[in-house]
């Protein structure tokens, strides 16, 4: 346990940061998801897709929450296997 108050500040931030940290990783993760889905199906809509997942990467990047190199590897991945459709 904390002793200083400065700690213990430090403490909270950390906790708020991790729990926003965890909501946007799962968002990028479900749109991740999707879009290797949608890419699997070959529906329709996979353009759109795999373009919201890609935003989504850009914003956790803003937001320090993944790595740029990270997200510029899964952008690449799922834009390889986009081109390779059509």
């Amino acid at each position: 346990m904390a002793n200083t108050k400065s700690a213990l500040k430090r403490m909270r931030q950390n906790e708020k940061r991790r729990v926003r940290n965890r909501a946007v990783r799962s968002r990028v993760r479900t749109a991740i998801k999707v879009a290797r889905v949608a890419l699997g199906d070959k529906s329709q809509d996979v353009r759109a897709l795999v373009s919201a997942a890609i935003r989504s990467l850009d914003k956790a990047v803003t937001k320090g929450v993944v790595h740029k190199n990270a997200a510029a590897r899964k952008k690449s991945a799922l834009t390889r296997r986009l081109a390779s459709l059509s």
